[in-house]
């Protein structure tokens, strides 16, 4: 192991620091602030986002360059990359991180930070559609409560704080959805999850202050969380623990050699003696060499309000992150300062800046009518993947040594991420099947897929949109 090396824990501030992101924008993705005189440089160009602004000035990590070896190469350092990486550590396995940009830079620092259990968009119903009652009750505990407590065990372990919040509203906007919330949370129970309350039309106001809800779904062991400061933190870990990260470095192939994977960047190469975790969303099936993946890509947007005027109790009083139930879903939570985080939609092209905005602040509107006041002052887009069936795409591959690849999140995951990095470190070190169960999903390969995805998502919204208005009661979500 490389010797250990003392870097910072990352801090959240108590409020929003306008500046400068320090990430780079290779996939296109854009920031947003409302006034950019109020940025520490006048025309800030590409401004941070709220996560980004957040969270005190952290470590950045040289480039690889020259030819190294070591045990295993991690590629990527969002949320599964530093999970992976940081268990690895954690068992005395020399690990290298790769990054093409600068840690939780992508979609892991730039989600909603909402935690709901399930495997991307499968939820307890499809687990149970689709598998046995054995392996759908230890596939939805893997996904659920030991996602969970492990997010708590890790960020007790290094004392990190990630503003962890417990607990989530799915509301539901028709009084039919509430026959699809009570049909979920009876699959949940039937596998032993007795985490979530149905609630009525006047109980759900006692936590969201809004009239255009007919009851909803309590789950107590959801929850949120600020992403990238879990991101960071885990790396902070991961190097505590003597690891190795390099920023800038993105990789541009990697090899199979009988000494194991040798991994190439534009400035150096590392040969993996034990194998390899592809933890990336948008480079999977390119350093995959694959015609046909089985992801297609998708775009989504975030912001966060000004400070609420008489603080963020007065919209959400229990202070719990919500899901909403209608075709193209809002989601929000309380954020430090008394700030709203408001997010939804999913495209197949990006929206620029100013339509996100003015999307964004029309379902504000909608959601608290009588609050106009509401404004964002920060917002930004982010890219994700989705998967056919729903599920995860989770594989292992390779002739000599283990490649683990990992991607089709559907915008959701945050806590089975995590789980998940840990699963493929026992995988390696032959602890458990857990990563063999969820190579068992099968998944569907999408011909040219990712270049459809344009003109695939915006038909299969229409369609789902379709299905929703001829059946109202019907909960449809994307």
């Amino acid at each position: 192991m490389h010797a250990k090396k003392t870097i910072k824990k990352p801090v959240i501030t108590n409020d929003a620091i306008y500046t400068q992101t320090q990430n780079d924008t290779i996939d296109g993705d854009w920031n947003w602030v409302r006034n950019k005189k109020q940025t520490e440089n006048p025309d800030p160009g590409n401004p941070a986002n709220y996560y980004e602004s957040t969270l005190s000035s952290w470590e950045t990590f040289p480039a690889l360059e020259g030819d190294r070896e070591c045990e295993l190469v991690v590629i990527g350092g969002g949320l599964l990359g530093a999970s992976a990486a940081l268990h690895l550590s954690e068992s005395g396995v020399e690990t290298v991180l790769l990054e093409k940009d600068r840690i939780g830079s992508a979609a892991s620092g730039r989600n909603g930070g909402q935690l709901t259990p399930g495997l991307a968009r499968w939820e307890a119903g499809s687990m149970i559609e689709y598998l046995s009652y054995e392996d759908a009750q230890r596939l939805w505990t893997f996904t659920s409560s030991e996602s969970m407590s492990l997010i708590d065990e890790i960020t007790s372990r290094y004392g990190l704080d990630i503003d962890r919040g417990r607990g989530h509203l799915t509301a539901a906007i028709h009084p039919g959805h509430l026959n699809s919330l009570v049909k979920e949370a009876d699959a949940r129970k039937f596998l032993g999850d007795e985490s979530v309350s149905i609630l009525g039309t006047y109980e759900i106001k006692d936590h969201i202050t809004s009239d255009i809800y007919h009851g909803g779904a309590l789950d107590m062991l959801g929850g949120q969380v600020h992403s990238l400061a879990l991101a960071r933190g885990m790396i902070y870990g991961f190097v505590a623990n003597g690891g190795t990260v390099y920023e800038q470095s993105e990789v541009i192939r990697f090899e199979e050699t009988e000494n194991g994977v040798r991994v190439h960047t534009a400035q150096g190469t590392l040969l993996a003696r034990r194998g390899v975790v592809v933890a990336v969303h948008s480079a999977t099936h390119t350093l995959l060499e694959q015609d046909n993946s089985t992801t297609i890509p998708f775009y989504t947007y975030v912001g966060t309000t000004s400070p609420v005027a008489g603080g963020i109790r007065t919209l959400l009083p229990t202070g719990k992150a919500v899901y909403d139930t209608q075709f193209q879903i809002d989601y929000y939570r309380p954020v430090r300062n008394e700030r709203l985080l408001f997010g939804g939609q999913g495209t197949g092209t990006r929206w620029e800046d100013e339509k996100t905005v003015d999307y964004l602040t029309s379902r504000l509107r909608t959601v608290f009518p009588e609050r106009e006041d509401l404004e964002l002052e920060f917002a930004w887009s982010g890219t994700t993947d989705l998967t056919l069936n729903g599920a995860t795409d989770s594989r292992k591959l390779g002739k000599y040594a283990p490649i683990y690849v990992v991607h089709g999140w559907s915008g959701h995951g945050i806590a089975q991420t995590i789980r998940i990095g840990k699963a493929i470190r026992d995988d390696l070190l032959g602890v458990n099947d857990d990563f063999t169960m969820l190579t068992t999903i099968k998944h569907r390969s999408l011909i040219i897929g990712r270049q459809l995805a344009p003109i695939a998502i915006p038909i299969a919204k229409t369609l789902m949109e379709l299905e929703s208005k001829l059946s109202p009661g019907k909960m449809v979500s994307f």
